[in-house]
C-alpha cells in the first residue's frame, strides 16, 4: 500500500501584501476523513501563511506522525475516524506536538476521552475560521 503524504507551502505572498503574524516554519497536521473538507482546511490555513500536511486516513495519519518535518501542531477532525485515532492524539501529546479536536457535538465523554489522551483542546464543527485562527495563534504563541 502507498501512503500519499502532501506537504503544502502557502505562495509567495506579492510584494505589497503583509502578513499579520509570522507564521513561517509552522507545519500544520490536519487529520479528517472527508477529503473535501480536509483540503478547504489545508487551502485556507495555506492562505493564512500556514505550511499544511494532511491525513485523510489512520494510516496517513501514521506516515504524517513519522514524516520527520517538525509539526507544529495537529488539527484532528475524530468524526468518521476509527478510535484508534485516539491513540495517535496520545503518540502526538508524547511527541509534544500540541493536538486541537475537532468534532460536531461537545460532550462530557468526549472531553474526558481528549484529555485522557493529551489534547490540547476542542473545536466544535461548523469552524468559524477566524476563531479557528485564534485558537491556533494562542497555541502556537505567535
Amino acid at each position: 500500500m502507498t501512503l500519499r503524504i502532501d506537504v503544502h507551502r502557502p505562495a509567495a505572498l506579492h510584494s505589497g501584501e503583509e502578513q499579520e503574524m509570522d507564521t513561517t516554519g509552522s507545519l500544520i497536521l490536519i487529520a479528517d476523513s472527508n477529503r473535501s473538507n480536509l483540503e478547504a482546511l489545508s487551502q485556507s490555513l495555506q492562505q493564512a501563511g500556514y505550511d499544511t500536511l494532511t491525513a485523510a486516513s489512520l494510516e496517513e495519519l501514521d506516515g504524517a506522525i513519522r514524516q520527520g518535518e517538525r509539526i507544529a501542531l495537529a488539527l484532528v477532525d475524530v468524526s468518521g475516524f476509527h478510535q484508534d485515532v485516539w491513540q495517535r492524539c496520545q503518540e502526538l501529546s508524547m511527541a509534544k506536538t500540541p493536538c486541537l479536536v475537532i468534532c460536531a457535538r461537545r460532550s462530557p465523554t468526549l472531553q474526558r476521552t481528549s484529555m485522557e489522551h493529551g489534547v490540547s483542546g476542542l473545536l466544535i464543527r461548523p469552524l468559524d475560521f477566524a476563531a479557528l485562527l485564534e485558537n491556533i495563534h494562542g497555541v502556537l504563541g505567535d
